[in-house]
């Protein structure tokens, strides 16, 4: 069963907007009337970018780097007078090794990924989105992982890195009570081109689309999700 949302007064920032599970929230929110600001490392030209540009502002930028991060929002505030949203989709895997043979170069480059972008796209968005009066206030949704819960064999620096985003999001959630909330969805695997080429024995039948993870994360910025805050929802069916 589908709902449907009115974010027509909303703007929306979403980080790793150019990748499957980044398009699919962007198509979601202006399915929803947003007016959707999608950022990424990798523009247009790339062979990999997934967005439709007609329906999202696109910012190119790289969410590692704070000077980038902070001129982006700024652009998007000032070129459409707020911020209401933020989904931080930006992220990627990295695994096959255990901790003792892992190089140091995975553990930065999963953390800068993963968290770094989360963590410096909330610090700038965070005291945009407490000036929100969309759906009652601020909202942040990033991306955990149901992996992040325990321990696991050959891709722990991962694991650490969507653990880290969950305990952002509570800490997020903790400091801007009544202000922002900040939630966090855990999928396992995604039904995505990169998957199915690094599993192709898989039972694909399992895995979760994008778009019903999407429609997860506009429930959570909407009104309808008002009193949830701190949250991490499980979005992995039977994957």
């Amino acid at each position: 069963m589908s709902a449907d949302f009115d974010f027509s007064d909303s703007v929306v920032l979403v980080t790793g907007a150019a990748g499957t599970l980044g398009s699919a929230v962007c198509d979601a929110f202006a399915d929803a009337g947003a007016t959707i600001c999608g950022a990424d490392l990798i523009g247009p030209e790339n062979e990999d970018f997934a967005l439709d540009t007609d329906r999202v502002d696109f910012y190119q930028g790289d969410f590692t780097d704070e000077e980038d991060v902070s001129e982006t929002v700024d652009a998007v505030v000032d070129d459409h007078g707020g911020l209401d949203a933020v989904a931080n989709i930006a992220g990627t895997w990295r695994g096959g090794t255990p901790i003792d043979e892992t190089d140091a170069d995975t553990f930065d480059f999963l953390m800068d990924v993963n968290l770094k972008t989360m963590f410096l796209t909330s610090k700038h968005a965070i005291p945009h989105l407490r000036e929100s009066d969309a759906a009652g206030q601020g909202a942040i949704v990033s991306v955990s992982a149901r992996s992040s819960l325990e321990g696991g064999e050959g891709d722990g620096i991962y694991r650490a890195s969507k653990a880290g985003v969950r305990l952002l999001t509570e800490t997020i959630a903790e400091e801007n009570l009544g202000e922002v909330r900040a939630n966090a969805v855990m999928p396992s695997v995604i039904d995505t081109p990169m998957n199915r080429e690094m599993m192709p024995d898989a039972d694909h039948d399992s895995w979760v689309d994008p778009s019903d993870i999407a429609e997860t994360i506009t429930y959570l910025c909407s009104d309808a999700a008002s009193v949830t805050s701190g949250a991490a929802v499980p979005v992995y069916g039977e994957a």
